[in-house]
C-alpha cells in the first residue's frame, strides 16, 4: 500500500462505469462473458494520468505489464507486474504512469456469482469482519500465476469456449482464493456478502462511496437494488433520504478536512463529491453559517 497523492488536484474528474466500458469496446478489448460475467485481457491507451471510475461488480486484476496506482479514501495500492487484487464493487480513482503500457486481465464477477460459488464452504473457518479495503490483496501463489497464465490461450481459441467451462473457470479462479489461508481479507470479505443484513451492506456501499459524485440510480445498483427499493430501504436505515445525506455527509467530512489538515479549498471540495468550488463554498455556507475559507481561519485563529 502507498500513500495517496492529491489525485484530484487536476480538478473535478467525470466517473464512468469500467464494466460497461469494457463490455462495450469488445472489438478493442479481448473478451470473454458468460450472462453478467466479464473475463478480458486489457490494454490500457497511454492516454490520461488520472482517471475515475466504478463498477456496479467486483473484479479480479492480474498484472502481466505495467503499473498503476489504485486510490481510495482509505489508502492507495501500486498494481505491478504478477500483482493480483480483488477490487470491491464501488468507486476509485486510478493513477495511470506512461513509461510501459498496463496490460491486465480481468474477472468481473457479481456478489451473486460469490455467494452462489461459496456458500457450500460457509463454516467457521469463513471469519466475517467489519471493515473491508476497498483493495483487497491476493497472493499470488503458484497456483494462481498458472490460473492466470493458462486462461491467455482462451481469448484467441477458435471456436472460444463454450459458456459452460468460462463458468467453471470463474468458479476455479475463486475456490483457488477462498482455499488459500494467506487470502483471509477476501474470504472476510465474501463471508460478509455471505451472512451480512441488507442494510448493514447498504451502510457499507454508503459510507465507502459517499465521497465520489455518483448518481443515486448508479448508489442503488451498487447496492443490488432498483431506485424505488433503494430510497425506501435508505428512508428505513438513516431515517432521511439519500440525497439529505449524502449532503450533510459530504459536509461533515469537508469541515473535519478544513479542520485538520492544509489542502487547498478547491482539492477538499472534489475530494468530497462536489462538482464545482462554487456549489460547494454556498452548501457550505448554508449548513455551517460561514463560508469555507472563513471557517477554517477561525478554526486555525
Amino acid at each position: 500500500m502507498t500513500n495517496p497523492p492529491p489525485v484530484k488536484e487536476f480538478g473535478y474528474l467525470p466517473l464512468y462505469n469500467f464494466y460497461e466500458v469494457v463490455r462495450a469496446n469488445e472489438l478493442k478489448h479481448k473478451q470473454l462473458a458468460c450472462e453478467e460475467l466479464l473475463l478480458t485481457e486489457f490494454t490500457c491507451p497511454l492516454e490520461g494520468r488520472i482517471q475515475a471510475m466504478w463498477s456496479h461488480h467486483n473484479y479480479f486484476v492480474y498484472v502481466l505489464e505495467g503499473k498503476k496506482i489504485w486510490h481510495t479514501p482509505f489508502g492507495s495500492h501500486e498494481l505491478t507486474r504478477g500483482r493480483c487484487v480483488f477490487v470491491r464493487k464501488g468507486a476509485n480513482i486510478v493513477e495511470q504512469f506512461f513509461d510501459a503500457e498496463f496490460c491486465i486481465i480481468l474477472f468481473f464477477v457479481s456478489d451473486e456469482f460469490i455467494c452462489e460459488t461459496l456458500r457450500p464452504l460457509a463454516s467457521k473457518t469463513l471469519k466475517n469482519n467489519d471493515k473491508h479495503s476497498p483493495v483487497i490483496s491476493v497472493q499470488n501463489d503458484a497456483t494462481i500465476s498458472a490460473f492466470m497464465h493458462a486462461m491467455l490461450p482462451y481469448f484467441t481459441q477458435n471456436p472460444p469456449p463454450n459458456k459452460a467451462l468460462l463458468e467453471l473457470k470463474f468458479r476455479e479462479l475463486l475456490l483457488n482464493v477462498a482455499h488459500n489461508p494467506h487470502n483471509r481479507e477476501a474470504l472476510s470479505y465474501f463471508c460478509s456478502l455471505l451472512h451480512e443484513p441488507a442494510a448493514v451492506s447498504l451502510r457499507k456501499i454508503m459510507e465507502d462511496n459517499f465521497s465520489y459524485n455518483l448518481k443515486l440510480e448508479e448508489y442503488a445498483q451498487l447496492c443490488n437494488r432498483s431506485l424505488s427499493a433503494f430510497k425506501r430501504d435508505f428512508q428505513k436505515t438513516y431515517g432521511q433520504s439519500p440525497g439529505k445525506w449524502l449532503l450533510e455527509r459530504r459536509l461533515a467530512h469537508a469541515k473535519m478536512l478544513l479542520s485538520n489538515s492544509n489542502l487547498p479549498v478547491s482539492e477538499i471540495a472534489y475530494d468530497c463529491g462536489f462538482e464545482n468550488l462554487s456549489h460547494f463554498s454556498r452548501a457550505f455556507r448554508e449548513h455551517f453559517g460561514a463560508p469555507p475559507i472563513s471557517f477554517r481561519q477561525t478554526v486555525h485563529g
